[in-house]
């Protein structure tokens, strides 16, 4: 470093911890930052202190390359707004060269979500459980229902628990949704969701029969509200993981909701469809499930296209 660098970043040190309080961490963190800088800018002849934004911008990207995270690059320039800063009110500088950089955007995660097997293994352990016979077979025969309905229309878990009781009087293949401000939308059922829902509602039906109380909701529950809470749903979703042999912190009931829309996309769906089978009402919400889209896009270019079969032909 140079001794013109080292005197100015240190003075910035020593300014942000008189004048600003800053910790010891912090400092470690800034002097560390603006080291990296250093290093980026010397192999090209450039002072850390008259670097312009063009500079930083490809040190900036340099980090990128890198592979560092958003939020490390974030940090970075960061540290460089505080110390172009200190150098333009020191009067060393007569502009602020990150000025006009942007923080990078943060990318935006991906849903965690479930494999087709994994959703299967889940599905067949609670077909199981609900078959045999116990004191408890009304909550496992409810459980299956729960799942069922679940993976087969992608419903908010707020939306599933408080389904109404006359979902078991209806006939037909669809279910009608009341979601977010609330509105209503049509969703198909599979036979097997029709299937559990119905033999749920039958052991409903027995087990509540002496008390001759009629029921509300579809899943009731000695509840503030009156049916399943959502906690105590995801709390028995977990278990069922567990003994399923998959990761119990994994499994959730909107990974299911997720692993839903996924396999739909995955499996040649529009994604409009999609948004409106989720009840999302911008477009942009779905989105998020566009990297599948992509994913079997490329796996159609690469089977169908008659280029990508010449080239797997050379190989």
């Amino acid at each position: 470093m140079s001794d013109l660098s080292k005197a100015r970043i240190e003075a910035f040190l020593e300014m942000m911890s008189a004048e600003r309080g800053a910790a010891g961490n912090t400092l470690a963190s800034y002097e560390h930052d603006l080291e990296d800088l250093w290093s980026f800018l010397a192999p090209r002849k450039i002072s850390v202190v008259e670097a312009k934004s063009a500079d930083l911008a490809a040190y900036l990207a340099d980090l990128a390359k890198r592979g560092f995270m958003e939020t490390s690059q974030a940090r970075r320039l960061s540290a460089m707004r505080q110390f172009y800063k200190f150098l333009y009110a020191e009067g060393i500088r007569t502009d602020d060269p990150t000025s006009i950089l942007d923080a990078p955007k943060k990318a935006r995660p991906l849903p965690k979500t479930l494999s087709v097997a994994d959703v299967e293994r889940l599905l067949s352990l609670a077909q199981q459980e609900s078959e045999a016979e116990g004191a408890d077979k009304l909550s496992k025969l409810r459980m299956l229902a729960l799942l069922e309905l679940l993976y087969a229309t992608g419903m908010r878990v707020s939306e599933l628990v408080a389904l109404p009781a006359k979902v078991l009087a209806q006939e037909g293949r669809f279910l009608v949704i009341r979601g977010k401000g609330a509105k209503e939308r049509l969703v198909p059922l599979s036979r097997s969701a029709i299937a559990a829902v119905r033999a749920y509602g039958e052991e409903l039906a027995r087990t509540t029969k002496e008390t001759k109380e009629k029921a509300l909701w579809l899943f009731p529950a000695a509840s503030k509200e009156g049916y399943l809470p959502r906690q105590v749903f995801a709390r028995d979703l977990k278990g069922l993981a567990a003994r399923a042999g998959l990761s119990a912190a994994a499994i959730s009931p909107h990974v299911l909701r997720h692993a839903f829309a996924s396999h739909l996309l995955a499996n040649g769906a529009d994604l409009r469809v999609v948004q409106e089978l989720l009840g999302h009402s911008d477009i942009s919400t779905t989105q998020i499930y566009t990297h599948v889209l992509d994913e079997r896009l490329q796996q159609l270019v690469q089977t169908h296209h008659p280029l990508a079969k010449v080239a797997k032909n050379h190989d």
